[in-house]
């Protein structure tokens, strides 16, 4: 109960940051969208800087796309589930013919095969399988984000606005 509460205000407290932004509801909504977008991919480091580089070529809100940048995050918890879907859809769209990958094993597991080579290996499927959730959660992000502001906009107009 008390993490349904916690979450429910965060989502509260970022979209209160985003009503204060002085744009047009279409830039923060392409700012937002950019960032759950390099949000649900795998670029740790490289996922902000990215965001925020794309809100500024297209012309998008930058603070706005640092800030939605980290709601996956709340998905940390499940971090290691979802890496897995996304590397094994990754496997399967990047193969030919199509098949999933082998079950992983105990040996899989040690730190001393991450770091080598193979690595990319990895990231390469998770990065295209991480799309799958990427490419969805910006375009729903957008469309939530944008009627919402615009909504806020017309109430906002309409208190502002003698009668």
């Amino acid at each position: 109960m008390k993490a349904s509460l916690r979450l429910k205000q965060f989502v509260q407290n970022q979209y209160d940051r985003l009503k204060q932004i002085r744009d047009a509801p279409q830039a923060v909504a392409g700012g937002v969208a950019f960032g759950m977008f390099w949000g649900f991919t795998p670029l740790f480091g490289f996922k902000t800087l990215l965001s925020v580089l794309f809100a500024w070529t297209f012309r998008c809100s930058k603070i706005s796309a640092a800030i939605a940048v980290f709601f996956p995050d709340i998905l940390t918890p499940m971090l290691p589930i979802i890496f897995r879907w996304e590397y094994d859809f990754g496997f399967w769209l990047l193969s030919h013919p199509h098949h999933f990958p082998k079950r992983l094993t105990t040996e899989d597991e040690h730190l001393k095969y991450w770091l080598h080579l193979r690595t990319l290996e990895i990231l390469w499927p998770i990065f295209v399988g991480s799309l799958l959730l990427a490419v969805p959660s910006a375009l729903i992000s957008y469309w939530i984000v944008e009627q919402s502001l615009k909504r806020y906009e017309r109430a906002r107009r309409r208190q502002t606005t003698p009668a």
